[in-house]
C-alpha cells in the first residue's frame, strides 16, 4: 500500500526508522508545513515532497495518509483526508474530545475507507505474551491492575526543549505541556487493557499540575499528575497512573487470585513479562523471604538488582525487526500495517476507530475529572480485539 505522512516532526523519524520491517508499505511522500522540517523527513528517507496538503490528497497513487502532525491538529488533518477518501492512521489521540473522534469516525464509514490510530503497542511481542498468559489462566481470575506511565520530572532541569533527534527535529515541549502528558500517554497502557479486558465501564478519576513552571512559557499548562481507577467487567479494577513528576515507572502489574503478571516496562516490545505465583506460604515462601532479604544486602554493597522469586514467560511471536533504536526497542510501524492488511483482507482492523474514540473518553475522563462526575460512567464501546496468529 502507498503511504505519505503529513507531519514531519518529532515522532517522524521513528517511523522512517521501522518502515522497512513492512515491505508492503511504499512511502511515496510527504508533507509538512515547516519546510525545514519537510526536507530533512523527505531527504531522510528519500522521498517527495508535497507542496502542500492539497496536493498530496489530489495524488490518486496515495492510498494511507499518516498524519503525523500535533495532537490538536488530528481532527482537522484526519477530516480532510477522509473526505478526499484516503485511508487514514493518525498518531495518538484520534481527537481531543469523543465527540470529535465519533465524527470522524461516521465521516469514515460514509467515505468506505479505514480510520485507525495509535499506539500500536498492543500487537506487539510483550502484550501479545500478557495476553496469552491471561488467556491461559495463568493467574486465575485477575482482580486488579497497576498501570503506571511516569516519565520523570523532564522539566525545568533536564531542558527538554533543547532536545533534538536523530533527525535534527526538535521536541516540541510547549505543545506537550499544554497538550498534557495524559493524552500523549495514557493510551499506551488503555489499549492494552481494552484488549485484555474490554471496554470500560466507569473512570474516577484526580488530576492536579504539580510543577506550574516548567521553564518555558505556554498558554495553558495541563495537568502533569493524573491518577484514576477504570472499573471493567468481572470486577476488574484497574489504578491508571501519568506523570512529568515521579520518577520514570512504565510498569504494568495484573492481579489474580493464582498469581501476578509483572512488565517492567510497556513500551519496550520485546521487554520481559514476569510470573509470580500467589500465595506463597510456608517452607518456599520463608526460602523466597530469606533470599530477598540476602540480595537486598547484596545490593547495597554490589549495586545488584533486586532478585525476586518469579518466572520470566517466554515472548511469543519475536520475529527479527529494526526498532527505532537499542535506548528505545519499539516498533510505530505495527499500526499502519495492521491497517494496510485490514484493507487488504477486507476485515476490521484491531486499532478501529471506535477503539481510538473509546481511549480518548478514558483519557478526557483521566485528564478533567473536574468536567464529569465523581465517577463518569463510559458510554463508547467497540469490538473485541482479536490477538494476533502468532500470538496465540
Amino acid at each position: 500500500m502507498k503511504i505519505a505522512a503529513v507531519g514531519c516532526g518529532w515522532v517522524a523519524d521513528s517511523y522512517g526508522k521501522t518502515l522497512a520491517n513492512y515491505p508492503e508499505l511504499e512511502l511515496v511522500g510527504a508533507y509538512d508545513r515547516n519546510e525545514k522540517n519537510l526536507e530533512s523527513f523527505s531527504r531522510r528517507w528519500s522521498t517527495k515532497k508535497y507542496p502542500s496538503l492539497e496536493h498530496l490528497l489530489k495524488d490518486p497513487s496515495v492510498e494511507m495518509i499518516l498524519n503525523l502532525t500535533n495532537p490538536r491538529s488530528h481532527y482537522d488533518v484526519t477530516r480532510t483526508c477522509l473526505e478526499a477518501g484516503k485511508h487514514v492512521y493518525s498518531e495518538k489521540p484520534l481527537a481531543m474530545d469523543p465527540e470529535a473522534a465519533c465524527e470522524l469516525a461516521v465521516l469514515a464509514k460514509d467515505r468506505s475507507v479505514y480510520l485507525s490510530s495509535a499506539p500500536c503497542s498492543v500487537l506487539a511481542e510483550t502484550a501479545q505474551t500478557v495476553w496469552k498468559a491471561l488467556h491461559d489462566g495463568v493467574i486465575g481470575r485477575v482482580r486488579l491492575v497497576y498501570a503506571n506511565f511516569d516519565d520523570g520530572m523532564i522539566a525545568p532541569k533536564l531542558a527538554p526543549w533543547q532536545w533534538r533527534n536523530e533527525a535534527g527535529v526538535q521536541w516540541p515541549a510547549q505543545d506537550e505541556f499544554e497538550v498534557g502528558c495524559t493524552f500523549e500517554h495514557a493510551g499506551y497502557m488503555l489499549t492494552w487493557l481494552a484488549a485484555f479486558f474490554g471496554p470500560a465501564k466507569s473512570v474516577t478519576a484526580f488530576a492536579s499540575c504539580q510543577l506550574p513552571d516548567k521553564g518555558i512559557t505556554v498558554k495553558k499548562m495541563a495537568p502533569d499528575f493524573t491518577v484514576g481507577c477504570i472499573e471493567y467487567s468481572e470486577n476488574i479494577v484497574a489504578r491508571v497512573t501519568c506523570s512529568l513528576v515521579a520518577p520514570k515507572n512504565k510498569s504494568l502489574t495484573i492481579v489474580g487470585d493464582d498469581g501476578i503478571l509483572d512488565v517492567p516496562d510497556l513500551r519496550n516490545d520485546v521487554g520481559p513479562a514476569y510470573f509470580l505465583p500467589l500465595p506463597l506460604r510456608g517452607r518456599v515462601g520463608g526460602t523466597v523471604s530469606r533470599l530477598n532479604r540476602w540480595t537486598k544486602s547484596l545490593r547495597t554493597y554490589c549495586g545488584i538488582e533486586e532478585w525476586r522469586y518469579r518466572k520470566r514467560l517466554p515472548l511469543v511471536g519475536q520475529p527479527r525487526r529494526k526498532f527505532v533504536s537499542a535506548a528505545k526497542p519499539v516498533d510505530f510501524c505495527r499500526g499502519p500495517a495492521e491497517l494496510a492488511a485490514a484493507v487488504r483482507e477486507s476485515r476490521p482492523c484491531r486499532l478501529s476507530a471506535e477503539l481510538g474514540i473509546h481511549i480518548v473518553e478514558l483519557v478526557e475522563t483521566l485528564q478533567y475529572p473536574e468536567r464529569f462526575c465523581a465517577r463518569r460512567q463510559i458510554n463508547s464501546t467497540f469490538a473485541p480485539i482479536e490477538p494476533l496468529s502468532w500470538g496465540n
